[in-house]
Order: C-alpha cells, then sequence, then structure tokens
C-alpha cells in the first residue's frame, strides 16, 4: 500500500518547483497572469472566480508549498506512519495549505475570504489535535481572536462591492482610507500584533509539525502577505501603526527573554519578525518586507522543526532548563538548529542576514525620529539575546534532564527535511537579492552607521549571554510583566495595571475576570436588588429626604 504521507509530501515538492520556475519567468518577462471562471451571472453582476498570478503569489506559493512538503515529510516520523489519527493529521495539514493557496492566488476579496476563513478553520482543528484541556483553551483564545479579524475583512467585502466589484486590485488608488484601515487591523489580528497578540504563543499547544507550517510561514504571515497585495503609499506609510508594530517587536523580544518553554520562545520570535515585516510595511519598504518573510519562512520552520527533534527524543519536555549539552548525543538536529539561530539573529552571510540588514539600512533614510530608531536598533539587540540565551541552555550548559537517559538520533526522514531546509536557510537570502535585483539602489552611509548593526547584535549576544547569571536582578513586578505577555493574556490589561500597581492585590489581578466578569456582574445585581428591597420596606423619612435630594439634583 503506497504510504500517504510520502506521497502527499513529493506531489508538494513538485509543485512548489513548478511555482518556483513560474515565479522566476513571471519576474524575467515581467507579466502577470490572469485565469478566469465564470461561475453565474445575476442583475449584471458576474460572480467570477479568478485566479491571479505574478511573481509574487507564485514565490510565496513556492515558500509554502516547499515548506509544506518538508513537514510532511517530517510528520511521518513524528506522528507516526500509518493510523486514523495520523492521517486525519495529514489531511488537515493538505486542506490548510490548499487554503492558503486560496488566499494567495486571489485578487478578489471575496475568494480572500475563502482562504482566510479556511485558515482560521483548520488552524482550530490543529490546535486542538491533542484534545487536552490546555489545547481547547488555546484552541479557543486562537479562533476567537482570528474571528475578529474577519469582522474587518467582511465590512470592507461590504464596502468595496459599493465599488461595482470585488476585484480590490484595480481599485487600489480609488478606495477609501477607512477600507485600508479595517484591512490593517483584520491583518494585524491575523499576524498577533498588540492587542491582538496573546493567541500566538497559546497556539504552540499543537503538534510541533503545525507550529512550523502554520505559525512560522503561513497563518501568521498571511495578514502580512493581504497587506502587501493591498499597498496604498498614501495610506500605509503611517507613524502610529509604526509604532505600534515596533512595540509588538519590542515586547516579544522581552519576553522571550525570561520564557522557559522551548515552542513558546520560537513563538515570540516569530512574533517579534512579524513585527519587523509589519514596521517595514509602514514605512513604504514593500519589496523588502516580502523578501523578510520569505526568508524568515524558511529559517524559523527549520528552528521548530529541531526543537520538535530535540523534543521528540526529550520524552516530551519542553523547558530548556532541562536541555543541555545536547550536542554530544544529536549532533546534526543541533547544527541545523544553530544555522537557524544565527540566520534569525542575523548573522552575517547567512538568509536573515541579507532581509534584516537591508531593512535596517533602508530604514534609516526613511526619516524617522530618533526614538523610533533607537527602537528598532534595541529590538534588533534583543533578537540577538534570545537567541544566545536558547543557544546557552540547550548546548552550553550541563544536561538536567533524566541521569540515565540515553539519546540518539535515529530519525530516518526527519533528517533530511531538516538538512534541504538548513540548505535554504543558508542560501536563499542571497539567492533571492540576486534574481530579484534588490540590492540594485545605492544606499550612502557613513561609517558608524552602516557597521551599527553588526555592533548592536554583538551587543545583544553578549548581553544574552550575561542575562543567564542574574537571576533575581529586577523587581519581582519586571518578571511578572514579561512572563505574562506584558498581562495580554488577561481578558484585558487595562484593569490588570490598575489592580496590579495601586491595589497591590494579587490575587484580584489574576483573576479580576471573576471580579468584573459575569460572576462579578451578578453580585453587584444582588448587592443592588438588596439595597432596592431595602429601601422600599424603609420608613417615611427616608422618602422624605430622598424626594428632598431628587428636588435639588433637578435644580
Amino acid at each position: 500500500m503506497v504510504n500517504l504521507y510520502y506521497m502527499w509530501s513529493m506531489v508538494l515538492f513538485i509543485f512548489s518547483f513548478t511555482f518556483l520556475f513560474m515565479g522566476l519567468y513571471f519576474l524575467n518577462t515581467g507579466v502577470s497572469l490572469m485565469l478566469e471562471w465564470f461561475l453565474y451571472m445575476s442583475n449584471s453582476m458576474p460572480m467570477v472566480y479568478i485566479v491571479y498570478m505574478d511573481w509574487i503569489s507564485m514565490f510565496f506559493s513556492f515558500v509554502v508549498f516547499f515548506i509544506s512538503s518538508m513537514v510532511v515529510l517530517y510528520s511521518s516520523v513524528y506522528m507516526g506512519d500509518y493510523n486514523y489519527s495520523s492521517i486525519r493529521f495529514l489531511f488537515l495539514v493538505l486542506l490548510f495549505v490548499f487554503s492558503m493557496l486560496l488566499m494567495i492566488l486571489s485578487p478578489n476579496l471575496l475568494s480572500i475570504m475563502l482562504g482566510w476563513d479556511g485558515l482560521g478553520l483548520v488552524s482550530y482543528c490543529l490546535v486542538i489535535y491533542y484534545s487536552s484541556l490546555s489545547s481547547y483553551l488555546a484552541g479557543m483564545i486562537t479562533c476567537l481572536i482570528n474571528r475578529l479579524g474577519d469582522i474587518g475583512l467582511l465590512i470592507s467585502l461590504g464596502w468595496v462591492f459599493s465599488y461595482g466589484s470585488w476585484n480590490f486590485l484595480f481599485y487600489l488608488n480609488f478606495l477609501e482610507k477607512e477600507i485600508f484601515y479595517l484591512i490593517i487591523i483584520s491583518s494585524f489580528t491575523k499576524s498577533a500584533q498588540i492587542p491582538f497578540s496573546s493567541w500566538l504563543p497559546a497556539a504552540m499547544a499543537a503538534p510541533t509539525p503545525v507550529s512550523s507550517l502554520v505559525h512560522s510561514s503561513t497563518l501568521v504571515t498571511a495578514g502580512v502577505y493581504l497587506l502587501i497585495r493591498f499597498f496604498n503609499y498614501i495610506v500605509f506609510v503611517n507613524s502610529f501603526f509604526l509604532f505600534v508594530s515596533l512595540m509588538t517587536m519590542i515586547m516579544s523580544s522581552f519576553c522571550a527573554n525570561y520564557e522557559f518553554d522551548l515552542k513558546k520562545i520560537i513563538a515570540l520570535s516569530t512574533l517579534s519578525q512579524l513585527g519587523l515585516m509589519m514596521s517595514c510595511l509602514f514605512m513604504g519598504l514593500v519589496d523588502l518586507s516580502f523578501f523578510h518573510l520569505l526568508s524568515h519562512a524558511m529559517f524559523k520552520s527549520l528552528l521548530f522543526l529541531c526543537s520538535g527533534i530535540i523534543i521528540h527524543l526529550m520524552s516530551g519536555s519542553q523547558d530548556i532548563r532541562m536541555m543541555g549539552s545536547i550536542c554530544f548525543s544529536m549532533p546534526l538536529t543541533c547544527c541545523c538548529f544553530n544555522i537557524s539561530n544565527m540566520a534569525l539573529c542575523g548573522f552575517p552571510f547567512l538568509s536573515g542576514f541579507y532581509s534584516k540588514d537591508l531593512i535596517i539600512e533602508s530604514s534609516a533614510f526613511d526619516g524617522m525620529n530618533f526614538m523610533m530608531f533607537m527602537l528598532f536598533y534595541f529590538s534588533l539587540g534583543l533578537t540577538a539575546s534570545y537567541s544566545i540565551r536558547l543557544f546557552y541552555y540547550s548546548i552550553l550548559s550541563k544536561f538536567n534532564f533524566i541521569s540515565l537517559m540515553n539519546l540518539f538520533e535515529d530519525i530516518s526522514y526527519m533528517k533530511l527535511s531538516i538538512m534541504l531546509l538548513s540548505f535554504f536557510s543558508v542560501s536563499f537570502g542571497c539567492m533571492f537579492m540576486w534574481l530579484v535585483n534588490l540590492d540594485m539602489f545605492f544606499l550612502v552611509m557613513p561609517f558608524y552607521l552602516s557597521i551599527s548593526t553588526i555592533l548592536i547584535v554583538g551587543l545583544g549576544l553578549y548581553v544574552g549571554y550575561t542575562l543567564n547569571d542574574f537571576k533575581n536582578f529586577m523587581f519581582f513586578t519586571y518578571y511578572m510583566l514579561n512572563g505574562s505577555m506584558w498581562f495580554m493574556y488577561s481578558y484585558s490589561y487595562k484593569f490588570f495595571y490598575l489592580n496590579y500597581f495601586f491595589g497591590k492585590n494579587l490575587h484580584m489581578g489574576m483573576f479580576w475576570g471573576e471580579y468584573f466578569g459575569g460572576m462579578g456582574i451578578s453580585y453587584h445585581l444582588m448587592k443592588l436588588s438588596n439595597f432596592f428591597q431595602f429601601y422600599s420596606i424603609s420608613t417615611l423619612k427616608v422618602f422624605f429626604v430622598m424626594s428632598i435630594f431628587w428636588v435639588l439634583m433637578l435644580m
């Protein structure tokens, strides 16, 4: 019997390179292709399904299909070859890739909505795959926050229809500003920017191959991709949105420095890179944002797959304090892990360096204020800091798990997938840069500015290493703040700030939803009804005093 995992992995792999060659052809000739499928006509309004192929959609499809082929191959070992559960998993992943393709290839808001909703639904099914209570809660957060984004997309869908067609590509210069704002906020929910960030680390309850595919290269970048498609220079170059995405970068980098769950650290680093892509968009650098989206997808999926192997061999333990010196027992995995980690830092001549360095240098010409500029560099240093911290805990420190544990890399097809992704993590950046001619513009900068990127990364590496010596360096409140994503896990963080910093009541702060939610309201309603009952059976004096009071109020 044919093994479905190997078959679908091969199919996706062939498709991915087909997309790559088509993308190169479209890029070289400067053409784009539109395929129209006529469904029916209603009151002179034709319902057509359109597929739009240009170099942007083709390259993105290549990356998505290539990573998903590697993930499917990897899952054949990770999820078990052949049982009902793992076959269900395979088809869920394929459904996900298909809905992603629907979203990538459509210039039509209606068909984008199909793909967008498909992504939300299938990702919910994948997050709750393990059927534990924590998975259900994580799936609920993921699903509900993504619903918020659908609202904005639905409103803009109805609004764009008043222009005569859903094909927004033709109307980008005519649409109202408010439509763009709706689309931006919808994309913020999908790409987990502040204040919708809490779902991304929660979605790590999914199996690791899902995290690799969904939360590094496809679902979270769908928002960025939509904004690249909708790009309008006049609306998008916006200092407020730029500040929000910069704060997302800094918040996630800070939290990653105080997190001990391996998958959550990588999820938070994905969040900080998404903030970088978004801030790049709001400075008007569309091509560079797209470039970083693709190169980031390559090394981040590799990082997730390597962490999956480590978790797999550590009997499901995700705590980085338990790891250490694993390079002796799994050298290949550690090698690939470090390649992707260095690419994430923006280490020279790896994939992440080309996109990151170009973004930082181009941002110097954007004319943003000094504060923004410093925040940008600061978040860059923090990225290097949590990467070296991860490196220190997993490789340099001593092994802290069960002493009789015998680890060895018996991971047949997993090896193949991580080695192929490692190759692309090293070479994709420079290849894409040469192919698309992104470095054709000439940047003249003073020496200190051009070398500052390397210096900041170096400083970040040093800070990350020294952070391991400081156990209780700051106040407890500071660790609480950074350990819980700036209190975004609560229903809203405003109440938390008020309670925690002014009331100093930790219990009230942690469970304010009980006080101000349904239970609290019912309690206050009961108090109110008791008061009215007491008031209605009281003496005439009270009524008299109250009537005087009301007359005074009215005067």
